[in-house]
């Protein structure tokens, strides 16, 4: 196949990358063969997931409009994939926000370059290469520093990412890592998979394809969930399905009824 200009040489375009079969999901277009080809492989088996990864975005939006509305402007969006189809910047500029701040981390080279090229000409966005499990190192970036102000609120966007995270990589300390940096009255936005009853058996199927793939899925319970935010004030209506969170209605719920995950926005006192 052709490889886009934007996509590193280094970059193997036949192994499947988890921000790239996001973005198929989603009904994006950053896509490759070998992404679409995991992607249809789990949805064969579970095709509630393309849905889920909807909820997903569409917590993301919810999260972002309410944190917007209560005054902060700045966000760092970790893990963020490619920004496209409803991204943190377009939600602001939907909200009528101008002076909001918006910096992408992602560690895949081809999310990172194609992020880039998307965004050159958008101000008050940046886009750094950078492992979110590492926060120091994220935080310290010259981009970070240069476009957020950390005495002012920020969020911290962990949408969708955190179960890629084993509990030996301590996610809890993760999360912390982030709010510490944060002033008063920033917050912490997460969405995780998981849930609080055994796994269908189609649900099994699918987990064990995450599990067997380059980037193994990690489900944990609400309880776990609620843990890895720490001290931090959850609001209201605090750990919930992801379609339950403050629904406005452009949530979308499960067509079974039964969830596979669920989000949470806590805020640093």
């Amino acid at each position: 196949m052709d490889r886009p200009s934007w996509a590193p040489a280094d970059v193997d375009l036949d192994r499947p990358s988890v921000a790239r079969v996001y973005d198929y999901y989603l009904g994006g277009s950053h896509n490759f063969a070998a992404d679409r080809a995991f992607a249809e492989q789990v949805l064969r088996v579970m095709p509630a997931v393309a849905g889920l990864a909807r909820s997903n975005r569409a917590f993301l939006r919810r999260a972002v409009r309410e944190l917007a509305r209560q005054g902060v402007r700045q966000f760092l969006d970790l893990g963020s994939g490619i920004p496209t189809v409803g991204n943190v910047h377009e939600v602001l500029a939907d909200a009528g926000v101008s002076d909001g701040r918006v910096v992408y981390v992602d560690h895949d080279p081809v999310a990172v370059a194609h992020s880039r090229a998307i965004l050159a000409e958008v101000p008050g966005t940046a886009v750094v290469a950078g492992d979110l499990r590492e926060p120091a190192k994220v935080l310290n970036q010259p981009q970070v520093q240069g476009l957020l102000d950390f005495t002012r609120p920020v969020a911290f966007l962990l949408v969708a990412v955190l179960h890629f995270v084993p509990d030996e990589l301590d996610p809890a300390g993760i999360v912390a890592g982030y709010a510490a940096a944060g002033a008063p009255g920033s917050h912490v936005v997460l969405s995780h998979a998981g849930l609080d009853r055994p796994l269908t058996p189609a649900e099994e199927d699918a987990w064990e394809m995450y599990r067997k793939s380059p980037t193994p899925l990690i489900l944990r319970t609400t309880e776990q969930v609620a843990a890895l935010m720490g001290g931090l004030t959850l609001l209201e209506p605090g750990v919930v399905a992801t379609h339950a969170w403050r629904p406005d209605g452009d949530e979308e719920s499960p067509p079974d009824g039964n969830a596979v995950g669920c989000a949470v926005v806590a805020r640093k006192d």
